[in-house]
């Protein structure tokens, strides 16, 4: 299985691309229409070992016909020149990864109660988050730790949506779970754990909903990519990488925050990407000073915990902000981002 990537001509027309995608097929390959805001370009994956290049380079409307070697081929800025941007659209806000802009998901590790998680999601709202994030599943290390609400953890995401507008970002753990999670997020989150299980990366790329992977914790760049590819390669090109820390020999934070990562895959890829200044560090004091370099560096916005009374969390309430930090935390933000021509959101 290998893949070559068939670029439009400038003045190519959808018919031109209906037409190579058809002949594609009739090959016995399998096409994919890329949308890039310079151009237009088909990807075609399969047994290509007896086609010749100079074949497919004489059809209407190809430009060229490059061979990818590279390991991850889909995500890379071969095949798209310029920035994807992801929509994430709810009821009430939108929110924008790449592009020029920061998009800010907050709110608490887990779903613990609705007092809980409706007080969240209006103090998110207020100091400006684009999304809404919260678990209802909750993969832990421990099977003695809390698990998560599950469906009613859902059902409260969804009133907490219903109330404030805020778009919501939950995990799916498995591929039993991903048609009720899908029902109720609107963009679908790959735990760290959970990077390279290649049958849910494979289901939540048919599923056509945005994705927001999160790096295992001891992934390399290429196989962050590599798992990256396995959603795009089903056809769902909606995908913001999420750097959340890889395990170093450091025991003083949580995770080791790879901020180096951020400019590298960005230069390889067209995917936007966040930061997770939380698990990045294990603890709230670091989260600020974390944010602002992130956007520094590049990054096309974070994801932060915030709970309504971080002491009293059932996951994660040392790196979780309360309220007012993060209202500050976003104030600061938007200084830097005002300076360096980001909106923050």
């Amino acid at each position: 299985m290998n893949l070559r990537i068939i670029l439009m001509e400038a003045g190519a027309t959808d018919a031109h691309v209906e037409e190579v995608l058809a002949r594609v097929h009739k090959l016995g390959c399998t096409g994919q229409r890329v949308t890039g805001a310079q151009r237009l370009a088909v990807s075609v994956t399969g047994n290509l070992a007896g086609i010749d290049p100079a074949h497919l380079a004489r059809w209407p409307g190809v430009a060229d016909v490059v061979p990818m070697s590279r390991s991850f081929k889909l995500v890379s800025r071969v095949v798209k020149v310029d920035d994807t941007v992801v929509r994430l659209e709810g009821p009430g806000r939108v929110g924008h990864f790449g592009g020029g802009k920061f998009g800010v998901v907050a709110g608490p590790c887990a779903v613990e109660s609705r007092e809980q998680v409706l007080a969240a999601a209006q103090a998110v709202k207020e100091a400006g988050a684009c999304a809404l994030r919260g678990g209802a599943y909750k993969p832990r290390t421990s099977p003695y730790s809390f698990q998560g609400l599950k469906e009613e953890g859902l059902a409260l995401l969804a009133e907490a949506r219903e109330k404030t507008g805020l778009p919501v970002v939950t995990e799916v753990v498995d591929t039993a779970t991903l048609e009720v999670v899908a029902r109720h997020a609107d963009m679908l989150q790959i735990g760290a754990r959970n990077m390279q299980n290649f049958a849910l990366l494979e289901a939540v790329g048919s599923t056509r909903k945005p994705v927001m992977l999160k790096r295992g914790q001891s992934a390399t760049i290429q196989e962050f990519l590599m798992a990256a590819e396995y959603i795009i390669k089903n056809g769902n090109q909606q995908v913001v990488l999420v750097e959340r820390g890889i395990r170093t020999f450091e025991t003083m934070t949580r995770n080791t925050l790879d901020l180096a990562s951020i400019p590298l895959i960005k230069r390889l890829t067209h995917l936007p990407i966040i930061a997770d200044p939380s698990h990045g560090t294990g603890d709230w004091r670091l989260i600020l000073p974390l944010a602002r370099a992130a956007l520094a560096v590049g990054a096309d916005g974070m994801i932060v915990e915030v709970h309504p009374d971080p002491e009293k969390a059932l996951s994660d309430g040392p790196q979780s902000l309360t309220p007012d930090r993060f209202a500050e935390t976003m104030q600061s933000l938007r200084q830097i981002g005002s300076a360096i021509g980001v909106e923050i959101s």
